[in-house]
């Protein structure tokens, strides 16, 4: 089994693979290309997004700068936005739903070290998926860590670290993340005038 079918499959890896490292570079160049693109070059922006990532819905904002690690592992959903300077490390599959927000400076990582001092000394890692449903908003400055899944119609405050599975239909925040309180009738009604 190649590094890079290990990565996919969730078990330990080597990033250092000659194979891993060239697709890695090729994505940074796409990105760099696109993080020096002129803010009014919508229409080559997207085209360098659709080439970098596996899925995008038609309608979709990445505001610059933007970093991933090899593209080919993130989904984004239909009416996605985020704000500037989004990071998504990428071993792993992360995929967002439609009608995603993100803030600015988020990041979404997938690797995962080992904990042991002696095994993560080898630069061996391993990668777990992150998915986020449809109707999400992430205040800015959120982290999310690998293997985390997060419902729909959920609100992440800025700042958030969220290291475990937060449900659908509430308002989390902290670090760690966790869950204040569910989404009401109430909160619909309150900015209406």
């Amino acid at each position: 089994m190649s590094e890079k079918e290990k990565m996919l499959n969730e078990l330990r890896y080597n990033p250092a693979d000659t194979e891993l490292m060239n697709e890695r570079l090729e994505c940074k160049s796409i990105c760099y290309e696109y993080n020096n693109l002129p803010p009014k070059e919508t229409a080559k922006r997207t085209e360098l997004i659709k080439k970098l990532v596996a899925k995008t819905g038609n309608n979709f904002i990445i505001e610059q700068p933007f970093q991933c690690d090899y593209g080919y592992n993130i989904e984004i959903g239909e009416n996605f936005y985020a704000n500037h300077g989004l990071i998504i490390l990428d071993p792993g599959k992360v995929t967002f739903g439609d009608n995603v927000f993100i803030g600015p400076n988020c990041g979404f990582y997938t690797p995962q070290h080992p904990l042991d001092s002696e095994t993560r000394a080898t630069g061996l890692e391993y990668a777990f998926p992150i998915k986020v449903g449809n109707n999400v908003w992430f205040g800015g400055n959120v982290i999310v860590m690998p293997g985390v899944n997060i419902g729909d119609n959920t609100i992440i405050g800025a700042g958030s670290v969220v290291t475990k599975d937060i449900p659908s239909g509430v308002i989390a925040a902290g670090n760690p993340c966790k869950v204040i309180r569910e989404i009401t009738e109430a909160d619909k009604l309150r900015y209406e005038k």
